[in-house]
């Protein structure tokens, strides 16, 4: 009976020491068989500056089946350009980061709380995430209302800022052409005047 007692400690000392041998270090140098270059990674974002950057779960409406499917879920960001100082709306999948949503916000597009749920809004936008412009009703849900809010409070913000942008372009491009006009006198309206003047 004392040797079947024996054998357990022997047992937990023997486990004690492979454990205390796969942490030594050997000295032993491994090569890494294939040697991988570093590659530059661009996302199209870095002349780009961030306004505005939610967790949220995107949906699209389907016409076909009448139906929302699912896009995809992650971060959705307003990125405004440094030179052009144009907007965007992008959001990427959180593990794949394949674009869900990829388009300007213009002047006259509007967002609107989707009907029965305060964590979501709705809005239409031409699209171009899968390589070509599309039309698209667009869903967004996010995880509280105060990130809804937050979302269709910014997407107005720019979409009015636009529609001045465009109202005052409009207004200088007409003022060009005002400076540009001449009033040029015809012939006809000329000689009598100078016959006024003889008498």
């Amino acid at each position: 009976m004392a040797s079947i007692s024996n054998e357990p400690e022997r047992e937990n000392r023997d486990e004690e020491e492979t454990g205390a041998n796969e942490d030594e270090d050997t000295g032993a140098q491994v090569a890494p068989i294939v040697r991988l270059e570093e590659v530059a990674v661009t996302t199209g974002e870095e002349d780009e500056d961030t306004i505005l950057d939610l967790k949220s779960k995107l949906y699209r409406f389907d016409k076909d089946g009448s139906q929302w499917k699912e896009r995809g879920a992650g971060t959705v960001k307003f990125l405004k350009h440094r030179v052009s100082g144009k907007i965007r709306l992008v959001m990427r999948q959180s593990k794949t980061l394949k674009i869900c949503a990829n388009h300007l916000v213009g002047s006259g597009m509007s967002v609107q709380e989707h009907a029965g749920n305060d964590k979501s809004c709705v809005w239409h936008a031409r699209d171009f995430s899968d390589g070509e412009l599309k039309d698209e009703l667009f869903c967004i849900r996010f995880a509280s209302v105060e990130n809804c809010k937050a979302f269709m409070q910014k997407f107005k913000e720019v979409a009015e800022s636009e529609e001045e942008k465009e109202e005052s372009k409009d207004a200088s491009d007409t003022a060009g052409l005002l400076e540009k006009l001449t009033v040029e006198e015809k012939e006809s309206e000329k000689k009598p005047v100078e016959k006024a003047e003889e008498n």
